[in-house]
């Protein structure tokens, strides 16, 4: 038996349920988003290093790689600033590479809040 008081509460119970459940579903994909930019750029400042300690290349060869990586992949919008500075590890000699990305906040956009990644490698 079906009261007349209760027609219509199943359209505005799926209206307030699937806006929480699309607003979940927008914050998961943006997470995972920001999960992978910074999967990318930690995988271009560790092949950057590498690539810079090589015995016939150099350190500017090493930021170059570093940026053909990250924006090989992710969108041009995504600016990154790459650096890189000869270092010691352990008393070898050793290339360092360091990016610093923003965080994508919305999409591939972010906000003040930046990654600092370092990608080391020893020399040849």
């Amino acid at each position: 038996m079906r009261f007349s008081e209760d027609r219509g509460d199943a359209s505005s119970e799926f209206v307030m349920v699937s806006a929480l459940v699309l607003l979940l579903f927008m914050l998961v994909l943006q997470f995972s988003f920001a999960l992978f930019a910074r999967n990318i750029v930690q995988d271009a400042a560790s092949q950057g290093a590498r690539y810079g300690a090589l015995l016939d290349r150099s350190a500017a060869d090493g930021v170059k790689r570093a940026e053909e990586l990250v924006h090989s992949v992710l969108p041009d919008s995504y600016q990154v600033t790459v650096s890189s500075r000869e270092t010691q590890w352990q008393g070898a000699s050793a290339l360092e590479v360091t990016i610093l990305a923003p965080v994508p906040l919305v999409g591939p956009w972010g906000g003040n809040s930046h990654w600092e990644i370092k990608g080391h490698a020893l020399q040849q």
